[in-house]
């Protein structure tokens, strides 16, 4: 076998077989394929597709490249969820404790932000003392104690996908359907759930901007778990806006404790719970009631402790910016349009995320919407407060907000706002 027959292969829109896929894996994770060949094979990947039977064996490859976890031991189902992720995505911090207080196990495999999607561990981090990085045992000591944890993947866990992913990074592949799914459920099948629930997302603020492409990524995804025994369903929703009120690290901490106290954004919610009961049936629990884990205060029980057992502590204080910035709205109205990108990338730019996997984030820095499309607001009146450490960050964010990223329109017009559905559609 040879890297230049198996690029071949694939560039003149052939079916790659279980040989060439089983190979190429294992050379280019041992180094014996080269990062300019592998790129060239992404590439013939992005431009000619994979079938299913392909994706699935690319799939099983990655996975064995690396261990498996196994969570048989514990003594409840256990359930997943991921995230295509967004801005504003801050679901997994209440959902994970949400679930494991309905008698299911949490195994929550988490990233860091890159570009103008924030990322779950990031936020976590803004809690003082808060550890991401566990052994497989520190993990299922706190499953078992608390039945919810959110870490960091271990590099043990599809090292070849983790190669594999800062390649793509850097030579225009991200976008190819087949290596998306394969990276994302290599993970997640790797990782050991029973079941899992994926979120993908639609929309200017989300990696799939059209339903199409979502709807082709979704079923790919629930293929993909269904071939290898994972109890796999997929919400297709909506991140053309914002999901809350926040975009930034401790800001979406701050919101999430606030979901979890029975408060919070109503979209948040919604989607919160939607996710939970999808997790729950699919764990095999479809009676238990998420909305009752809020409202009788079991989900913050459960995120106290998983905070605490993690090394964190949940009574302290977040970190806050030091300087702030508002925005006002430019006419009266209906807000119509809130651009979920643009707001995204206000946020990065104001220190929340990172260009390159190694710089740091501020945890205060993000920003604050104080009305969402649908609402009235009123000329002057304050629309957005951007908050960072570096107030010389303020004038390239607010770049980012001009245009058509911020739309009012005059009540007449405004009147006929239709907003947009948070759940679009579910693939199982």
């Amino acid at each position: 076998m040879d890297a230049i027959s198996v690029i071949r292969t694939k560039r003149d829109r052939g079916r790659l077989s279980d040989a060439q896929i089983d190979w190429v894996i294992d050379a280019y994770t041992r180094g014996e394929v080269a990062d300019e060949q592998m790129s060239a094979l992404a590439m013939a990947i992005l431009l000619n597709g994979m079938e299913r039977e392909e994706i699935a064996r690319w799939t099983a490859a990655m996975i064995a490249s690396g261990e498996r976890m196994d969570f048989s031991s514990l003594p409840r189902p256990t359930a997943d969820k991921h995230s295509t992720g967004g801005v504003g995505d801050k679901i997994t911090l209440p959902l994970a404790p949400l679930v494991a207080a309905c008698g299911a196990a949490v195994p929550q495999l988490s990233g860091r932000g890159l570009g103008h999607t924030g990322g779950t561990l990031d936020k976590l981090e803004s809690i003082p003392g808060w550890r991401a990085l566990l052994s497989n045992d520190e993990m299922m000591d706190v499953l078992r104690s608390v039945g919810a944890v959110i870490c960091a993947a271990g590099d043990g866990l599809a090292p070849a996908d983790k190669k594999l992913y800062a390649l793509r990074d850097v030579t225009g592949t991200v976008e190819a359907i087949p290596l998306i799914a394969s990276s994302i459920m290599s993970k997640k099948i790797a990782e050991g759930t029973g079941s899992l629930v994926l979120d993908v997302k639609v929309g200017s603020g989300a990696f799939m901007k059209n339903l199409g492409d979502a709807r082709e990524l979704a079923s790919t995804m629930v293929g993909l778990g269904t071939d290898h025994g994972v109890r796999t369903v997929a919400l297709l929703t909506d991140m053309s806006t914002p999901l809350g009120l926040t975009a930034g690290n401790a800001l979406e901490v701050r919101e999430s404790v606030e979901v979890l106290a029975g408060g919070g954004p109503a979209d948040v919610v919604e989607l919160t719970l939607a996710l939970a009961r999808e997790m729950l049936t699919a764990a095999g629990l479809p009676d238990a009631d998420p909305a009752r884990a809020l409202a009788d205060g079991s989900a913050m029980d459960h995120w106290r402790r998983m905070i605490a057992a993690q090394g964190g502590d949940p009574d302290a204080p977040l970190p806050v910016a030091r300087e702030r910035h508002t925005v006002t709205a430019s006419a009266s109205g209906v807000l119509t349009k809130l651009d979920a990108y643009a707001v995204g990338v206000a946020a990065w730019r104001l220190g929340a995320g990172r260009a390159r996997k190694e710089d740091p984030v501020q945890a205060g820095a993000g920003v604050e919407l104080h009305a969402k499309p649908g609402d009235r607001v009123t000329a002057g009146a304050p629309l957005l407060t951007l908050h960072t450490d570096t107030p010389e960050r303020f004038d390239y964010a607010l770049e980012a907000l001009t245009g058509d990223a911020i739309e009012i329109a005059g009540d007449a017009e405004g009147t006929a706002f239709e907003p947009t559905p948070l759940i679009l559609d579910r693939i199982a």
